[in-house]
């Protein structure tokens, strides 16, 4: 019997990427978002996989409740969730944003990755087996100007992690926290609201980490075996680094 992985926001990015990794290694594959059409051309791109598309929300708590409740029998015992959906909003200074798009960011990056692993948790714990992989950031590990709330959000993403893997001890439940940097995707295009000047220059110069690197990473993890478990894994492009703690001079 193939395994099932759920993987949210697989309309592109890190996600979709994913989903095309676990899809063509014969997986069943069940792949969330909010824009049906790229849900269905996804499936279409790859007619001889077993993909199964679901438009929602993660922020919408009922339609991710009824949609897992609702899988057809041969999709319901999910084996991999890669909580993938998330975004950030805007570069402003902390006393300058759009409070919305605060309120965005926690909705989405938040309470939707938190609702879609309720729904799918006990179906693991039941059947003593899964594994679920959290989309983190290192913005949850070092801050950087303009990454306030979204940095916080991922905070948030890492300690819920790690408070995961207390709770599910014994379960033979998994939990890692994958914690890309630089990465060329469209998260800029999303940051910055389909600026897309703006957003290509963030990657200038650069050799940023592209959508397969994180697929790899996370399809690698998925085949170690059950006995090993990794909590963080932070994972930058070779031409990132930390920068360093900052003093003012005045």
């Amino acid at each position: 019997m193939s395994k099932v992985v759920l993987i949210t926001g697989a309309t592109s990015g890190f996600g979709e990427a994913t989903a095309e990794k676990f899809a063509v290694s014969g997986y069943k594959v069940i792949i969330t978002g909010r824009r049906r059409e790229r849900l269905d051309a996804f499936k279409a791109k790859f007619p001889t996989c077993d993909i199964l598309p679901i438009c929602f929300d993660v922020r919408d708590k009922k339609a991710v409740f009824d949609a897992i409740a609702s899988l057809p029998e041969a999709y319901k015992n999910i084996d991999i969730l890669v909580n993938n959906a998330g975004l950030a909003l805007g570069l402003g200074h902390a006393n300058e944003v759009d409070i919305e798009d605060w309120e965005t960011m926690v909705d989405t990056n938040i309470k939707g990755l938190l609702y879609v692993t309720r729904a799918v948790l006990p179906i693991m714990v039941e059947r003593k087996s899964g594994y679920i992989f959290n989309l983190g950031s290192i913005a949850g590990n070092w801050p950087y100007e303009g990454g306030n709330v979204y940095g916080a959000t991922k905070a948030f993403v890492k300690q819920f992690s790690l408070n995961l893997r207390t709770d599910l001890r014994g379960t033979n439940v998994r939990v890692t926290n994958i914690e890309p940097g630089f990465s060329e995707t469209e998260f800029s295009d999303v940051r910055f609201k389909g600026d897309k000047t703006k957003a290509k220059k963030v990657y200038e110069g650069t050799k940023a980490l592209d959508k397969e690197d994180i697929a790899d990473t996370i399809f690698t993890l998925a085949h170690l075996p059950p006995h090993v478990n990794v909590n963080r894994i932070e994972i930058m492009p070779t031409m990132q680094s930390c920068g360093g703690l900052f003093v003012e001079r005045r």
